[in-house]
Parts: C-alpha cells; sequence; structure tokens
C-alpha cells in the first residue's frame, strides 16, 4: 500500500512540476516543456562556450569578423526591440552578446544561451553577403530565444536520466550529462524521438528569423534564394520524415507563405 501511496505521489509531482515547467514559443504560441532556469543553461553554455573557443580558432580583426559582429550587432538590437515592444524583455535577462567568426570550413553556425553566437568560415559562401548572413544569424538566435535547447534537453534529461536537477546531474554523470546538452543545442547527433520535435524547432526558428532580420534592416524576401543555394550544396539527403530539419521545398513554401507577416517589420537602412 504505502509503494502505492509513493507512486501516486512521485506522478503527480512529476506532473506538476512539467506543468509548472510549461513556457510558451513566442509568435507561434506552441507549449513547450522547459525543466530547467534559463540561467542555468546560460552558466553551463559558458562553460561549453569557452572550451570551444580555446579548441577553435577564431577570425580576429579581419572583414570577414567585422561583417559578422556588424550583422550580429543589428541583429541583437532588433531581438531585444522585439521582445521590449511585446512585454517579454525579461526573456532576455541573462543575454550578453558575443560574435565570433571560426575558421572552419563547415557550413555551420550557432547561438547557445546568452547570446553566444559562432558563425563558420565554411557558411560565407554561400551566405554571400550580409542579407544571407543576417539570415543564418537571425535563424540561429531565433533557436537561442525560442529556448529551443532548454525544450530538448528538457526531453532527453527526463528519458535518460529522469528528469533530474541540472546541477546533481553535472555532479553524478557529467560526461553524459555534457553530451546530452551538446546535442540539444546542435553539437552533437539527434536519434529516435527527437526528430518531430526538431523540425517543429527549425520552422519555428524561421519565422522569428524572418521578423529579426527585417527588423534589423535586412529584406526577409531574400532567405528563400539563400536556403536555395543550402539546397544547392548537394549530397545525398534522407527524406523528410527522417530529417532534423524540414525539406528543402517545405522550408521554402513556409517562407513564402510566412513573408507577408515578415515583410510588415520591414523598414530599409
Amino acid at each position: 500500500m504505502k509503494k502505492r501511496f509513493l507512486k501516486i505521489f512521485v506522478a503527480m509531482a512529476l506532473i506538476q512540476t512539467i506543468a509548472i515547467s510549461c513556457a510558451t514559443v513566442p509568435i507561434t504560441g506552441r507549449k513547450q516543456l522547459n525543466l530547467y532556469p534559463e540561467s542555468d543553461m546560460v552558466a553551463m553554455s559558458l562553460t561549453q562556450y569557452n572550451k570551444f573557443l580555446e579548441n577553435n580558432e577564431v577570425a580576429k580583426n579581419d572583414s570577414q569578423s567585422a561583417m559578422v559582429k556588424r550583422v550580429g550587432e543589428k541583429i541583437s538590437i532588433a531581438v531585444e526591440k522585439y521582445f521590449s515592444n511585446h512585454g517579454m524583455k525579461k526573456r532576455l535577462e541573462h543575454f550578453y552578446w558575443e560574435f565570433n567568426l571560426v575558421k572552419d570550413d563547415t557550413p555551420n553556425a550557432w547561438c547557445m544561451p546568452g547570446g553566444k553566437v559562432v558563425i563558420y568560415t565554411g557558411i560565407l559562401p554561400i551566405t554571400k553577403d550580409e542579407t544571407g548572413l543576417a539570415v543564418v544569424m537571425g535563424h540561429e538566435i531565433a533557436h537561442a530565444v525560442a529556448r529551443h535547447g532548454n525544450e530538448r534537453m528538457s526531453q532527453q534529461m527526463t528519458v535518460q536520466l529522469g528528469g533530474a536537477a541540472l546541477s546533481v546531474a553535472i555532479d553524478e554523470k557529467p560526461e553524459k550529462t555534457q553530451n546530452i546538452f551538446m546535442a540539444a543545442y546542435g553539437l552533437g547527433s539527434q536519434l529516435g524521438y527527437m526528430l518531430p520535435y526538431s523540425r517543429t524547432h527549425e520552422s519555428e526558428a524561421d519565422k522569428l528569423g524572418l521578423i529579426f532580420m527585417a527588423m534589423a534592416g535586412y529584406n526577409p524576401q531574400e532567405s528563400v534564394d539563400f536556403w536555395k543555394r543550402m539546397a544547392d550544396q548537394g549530397g545525398q539527403k534522407p527524406p523528410e520524415f527522417m530529417s532534423t530539419h524540414p525539406s528543402d521545398e517545405t522550408r521554402i513554401n513556409n517562407l513564402r507563405e510566412f513573408m507577408p507577416e515578415a515583410m510588415k517589420y520591414y523598414r530599409k537602412n
């Protein structure tokens, strides 16, 4: 009997925790599960971010790195303005922006909690110019401010570590916790049950990113050309149901469908 009551108590506690931890994604209004305070995610991200910078070559004092910082500053100002205008300024209270260009031929970019943005030199031939870079940066920053990483980590930690507190998980299973964190922020592999959520995240980041780049003075209509260039990179791609990203055709169609809304925010500098 005692065991039964204990199970009921644990189940009720878990339901209550999940209810308290539910958040809403800006613009889309989708409910998401964020088990961990954003301050904890930022603290962990700083550790991983500093390790990354120590082990990778950061480009400095050249036109490309200057462009990355210039576009990043414009996008971050737009993000802050958007959240301030919509009464969500507190969502960015742990953000201290940094923008770095890393010398790596991989066409990649990411943004960690707290606004730590890294662009790889390998993506610059595809972005071509500031507007193309604004597409990428708006998209990656959108992932961070929408707290997609927290949501993905909450899901994985619940399945793999029973939803343990982040501090406990770091102390007891540091390597596994670190791997989950890296995977949640696109720095590791994602398989299985996470796939549908990842496609949703990508679509949300596309929409948010369009608005951010538009507010920063970059024409969101040029995002379609950028994603077409990405699609032209070649290589065999898995069918959409096996991918963490929407298919190229689906993504471009979604961008075009959302474009009228994004253009409301566009004012050419």
